[in-house]
């Protein structure tokens, strides 16, 4: 019961997309697709990985003769789709037939890198699903979640090849630090997904409605379920559920039926030449993997893709043991070797305080980085991260990896590290002084001069020093401080005894000091 209660609380923001449809005569139409932008993100991400950069360098295989773009009708596909041995029902609509298409036409070249990691990461998902008992079939949510890359950030935060949240990740056992990120670790992560679904399962027995928890968090899921008339059926609470989680399943269904029939689909796999064999070391002492490629003449850029985990590129064995993932041909080599890869300029390799000092350092760079240009924003009084990546149009993932940042806590004064593109760098380093309107209005956004719309007199008040506003559909703390002239965000929560900025609610009333 503890461990229900506690994921109850988890709100697993994975912004993997979101649809907004309406049923017409019992078909559903699709008004906007937000979730096919974000498989192509994920698919775009992919291409940047380091296996797959190294096939596209080398020469493509030969295509077949007949390499024609091939899709079946509606009921070719749900035929198809009844094929397929899986416990989870695979049912087909609209929305389904859209994301079949993205897949199968739109990003067909870009799937094929999909294709040929899967032979490297499923026999590993299925061997750990298996041991806890969970279907074979859920190895697709790898698929829609990140395109079967370790190193995949969304703008929100959430990492590596199961877009763990930092907190989730957390509770699930993985370590996350500034040196170490077990989210990137396809086995730890791997686990932790396994561990999670199987607690999902305990709630609700019903693989669909699991599948849609992982998305959205068990609280939304049952939200939508009391709203629905208690109905259980994923299609059922289909609209009660956020809009990004509408996508989830579809996607899962679409991912699926793509893997399943790519040779049907004409889809040839990408040939990534990964080890077929890899195995694992644990190691009690640091060591950095730039000793280990210089010494054993090993491509850096494969053992950071072996061992995505390690941020810097430390292993920091000497705190506890730590695995180092390594192809088997090197194994034997790297236990001979292993005393004079430590004293390979160590003197370099292990300061940490080099290492961690600066955030820009990580391991993660979006691949857009090379060639621009770094600069800094100091943090002003009401700003959030959400406004500073719009000013600075960067993602905000991107801003949050390069700064250390896990929360959505930033502090007044605080120097943030962007890089953005050279020939606006002047433009980019005005934006430190100017006003937040003048700031807002770089995405021509305006603050609401006449704040008294949502604002009603304080009656809690006899010298009328104070008005009470009334907190609206989507506001945050920060954008409430900036409708009034007098007040900062820290004399508001502090004045309403507010610890979390982020946890005010539609219709709290807060206490604001009246202009003097």
């Amino acid at each position: 019961m503890r461990v229900k209660t506690i994921l109850f609380l988890i709100l697993i923001i994975l912004t993997v997309s979101n649809i907004n449809a309406s049923v017409l005569n019992d078909t559903i139409i699709i008004k906007s697709d937000d979730n096919i932008e974000r498989i192509g993100i994920d698919l775009d991400s992919l291409v940047n990985s380091w296996y797959v950069r190294l096939a596209l360098k080398a020469k493509p295989p030969a295509l077949p003769e007949d390499s024609s773009i091939i899709e079946f009708s509606d009921s070719v596909c749900v035929q198809q789709l009844g094929k397929i041995n899986s416990i989870i029902n695979l049912t087909y609509n609209n929305i389904i037939k859209s994301h079949i298409h993205y897949y199968a036409v739109t990003k067909r070249d870009d799937f094929r890198a999909v294709l040929g990691l899967m032979n490297y990461y499923f026999p590993m998902i299925e061997d750990i699903f298996d041991s806890y008992g969970l279907p074979a079939e859920l190895k697709y949510m790898a698929i829609i979640e990140s395109a079967l890359n370790p190193n995949s950030v969304s703008r929100v935060g959430a990492t590596g090849m199961w877009q763990f949240m930092y907190s989730t990740g957390r509770l699930y056992g993985l370590t996350i630090n500034s040196i170490v990120d077990e989210r990137r670790d396809p086995i730890k992560a791997t686990h932790a997904a396994a561990r999670y679904l199987k607690d999902m399962y305990d709630i609700y027995h019903d693989w669909i409605l699991v599948i849609a928890a992982y998305n959205c968090g068990p609280g939304n899921v049952d939200k939508a379920i009391r709203r629905s008339g208690n109905r259980r059926d994923y299609w059922d609470i289909y609209y009660r559920l956020p809009r990004e989680t509408r996508g989830y399943i579809p996607q899962f269904v679409a991912a699926t039926y793509a893997v399943t029939y790519y040779k049907e689909l004409n889809i040839q796999p990408l040939a990534l030449d990964m080890p077929l064999t890899t195995d694992t070391l644990m190691v009690n002492y640091d060591i950095h993997l730039s000793q280990i490629s210089e010494v054993m003449n090993i491509s850096m850029g494969e053992l950071r893709a072996l061992n995505p985990q390690y941020r810097t590129g430390l292993i920091p064995g000497s705190n506890r043991p730590q695995s180092l993932r390594l192809p088997m041909n090197y194994l034997a080599s790297f236990i001979d070797l292993s005393d004079s890869i430590r004293r390979h300029k160590s003197n370099i390799y292990l300061n940490k305080a080099n290492l961690t000092a600066n955030p820009s350092r990580s391991t993660y760079l979006p691949p857009d980085v090379k060639g621009k240009t770094k600069i800094y924003y100091i943090v002003k009084d009401g700003d959030n991260l959400g406004f500073i990546a719009d000013w600075f149009r960067v993602g905000l993932s991107d801003l949050r990896y390069w700064n250390d940042i896990y929360s959505n806590t930033i502090r007044v004064g605080q120097r943030l590290t962007l890089f953005v593109d050279p020939s606006k760098t002047d433009y980019f380093s005005k934006i430190n002084s100017m006003t937040f309107a003048d700031k807002q209005a770089l995405n021509g956004k305006s603050i609401n001069p006449n704040p008294q719309s949502t604002i009603i007199s304080s009656g809690l008040d006899s010298d009328s020093e104070y008005v009470t506003y009334i907190v609206q559909d989507g506001d945050t703390i920060w954008d409430i401080v900036k409708k009034f002239d007098s007040v900062s965000t820290s004399e508001v929560l502090a004045l309403n005894n507010i610890s979390d900025p982020g946890k005010i609610q539609v219709g709290q009333k807060l206490k604001i000091k009246k202009k003097s």
